[in-house]
């Protein structure tokens, strides 16, 4: 790919409703909050009235899946330090 088409496929994911996190182990899309949303108004949710509030978040991203895909293993942490 071109380094104008990376930036396009970068600007069109920011201005979506998902982010884009990519290293040599995986690809993962997830969801953000819409900015339209008539509920949360962009935020991703909202505290709760009780004693200990706690966010709810907002159905607008909560409940859509994230995508996952894995590309190379993650190498395993040796059981000693080497010396």
């Amino acid at each position: 790919m071109s380094r104008a088409a990376d930036a396009a496929a970068v600007l069109t994911l920011e201005a979506s409703r998902w982010q884009l996190h990519a290293d040599r182990h995986r690809i993962e899309l997830t969801p953000r909050p819409r900015r339209s949303c008539p509920d949360c108004r962009g935020a991703g949710g909202w505290w709760g009235d009780d004693a200990n509030p706690e966010m709810e978040a907002c159905g607008c991203w909560a409940t859509r899946q994230e995508l996952h895909v894995r590309l190379l293993p993650v190498p395993a942490w040796p059981d000693e330090e080497p010396f």
